[in-house]
């Protein structure tokens, strides 16, 4: 059965976002993807970084049912995993012990202004118990500067996930660095990314 999901976002920031990859991925170990939603980055990098293992997660079976379908459709099942069942607030996380000892960094994208901030605060409580020192956390999505939007279109967006639930919203970049340096990673990079959005690179380090 396909149970593929095509989200538009997927189609319009893979090749950027794979841009940033191409500078901090090695070429080997495994990148765990918190959040993967349908699977269609997923598949993208997993082909264009052959060399790595990318381990998808979503706590939503719905989008786990769309990532099975999109390793089956573009004929990756001998390479990649199955999808994790990982909620971040479910404390700790269940990893497989093989996919610990070889990980080299975490990826989450579009993930954290349409959850909770308690997401966010356990999304780097989690990534802290589980990269070594040197390894990265990578957030990808809209965020405030100063508390204020970038864009007008940043304010709209904002507005329209907000009336889906009023706990959700585009985070303010400076509380969500400092959640990380409250965890033990160093702010290393933020890289403009096309339509109003950034690329937060932490690394887990003695700053």
């Amino acid at each position: 059965m396909d149970n593929r999901l095509f989200f538009s976002a997927t189609q319009r920031n893979r090749d950027f976002i794979g841009d940033v990859l191409s500078r901090i991925i090695k070429k080997n170990g495994l990148i765990l993807e918190i959040g993967s939603g349908s699977g269609e980055h997923a598949v993208v990098f997993q082909k264009r970084f052959p060399e790595i293992i990318w381990q998808t997660s979503d706590p939503d079976l719905m989008h786990r049912k769309s990532i099975i379908s999109w390793i089956e459709y573009e004929e990756l099942n001998k390479k990649m995993p199955q999808p994790l069942d990982l909620d971040v607030e479910k404390v700790p996380w269940q990893l497989p012990l093989k996919l610990a000892n070889s990980l080299q960094g975490i990826v989450c994208i579009n993930m954290i202004h349409v959850a909770h901030w308690n997401c966010t605060i356990e999304l780097f409580k989690g990534a802290r118990k589980l990269l070594k020192e040197g390894q990265f956390l990578i957030l990808y999505g809209p965020f405030k500067i100063g508390n204020k939007h970038i864009s007008q279109s940043n304010y709209f967006f904002d507005n329209s996930i907000k009336m889906k639930n009023d706990l959700w919203g585009i985070r303010n970049l400076e509380e969500v660095s400092d959640e990380a340096k409250n965890n033990g990673f160093c702010q290393e990079n933020i890289i403009r990314m096309p339509a109003n959005n950034f690329s937060l690179i932490y690394k887990k380090v003695s700053c």
